[in-house]
């Protein structure tokens, strides 16, 4: 077992779990991710958040366009699909509170007032009724650090 298992890592192949969203088509290899921010980078509150998407389009909440959707901030929570709430988030919509902000406008950047210290945060891109894709348009989780 432990040579299959070091043969697939070798090979570069995933061992998790893929995780899937709602009904609606993404492009597979679009991209959702930060522009001016990088992992670990120190910032000053509030913070600028530019975001970044490439391979799909951005169009409000509500509107049922094709290879479309819009900006979630995820702050201070596990990544998509993973947590106590991970499951229904990916069937049912991204909820709305302090964790998960919804730029249901077609916002592309934001200013976020943030206490200092580390913060996580991770962009997903959200379709017309705030699911996630039937393939997840997801950012890697970065942390920044407030001074």
């Amino acid at each position: 077992m432990k040579v299959i298992l070091a043969a697939i890592a070798a090979l570069g192949i995933s061992t998790s779990p893929l995780i899937a969203g709602g009904e609606t088509e993404s492009n597979p290899d679009a991209k959702v991710y930060f522009i001016n921010l990088e992992d670990g980078q120190t910032v000053t509150s509030p913070a600028q958040i530019k975001f970044g998407l490439r391979g799909m389009g951005v169009a409000p909440a509500g509107a049922e366009k094709e290879m479309t959707g819009h900006h979630h901030l995820f702050i201070n929570r596990p990544p998509l699909g993973q947590g106590e709430d991970g499951a229904d988030e990916l069937e049912n919509g991204i909820p709305a509170d302090e964790n998960h902000v919804h730029f249901g406008g077609g916002q592309t950047e934001t200013e976020l007032e943030l206490p200092p210290g580390q913060h996580t945060l991770q962009l997903v891109l959200g379709d017309a009724g705030h699911v996630p894709h039937s393939t997840p348009i997801v950012s890697e989780v970065i942390t920044i650090i407030v001074e």
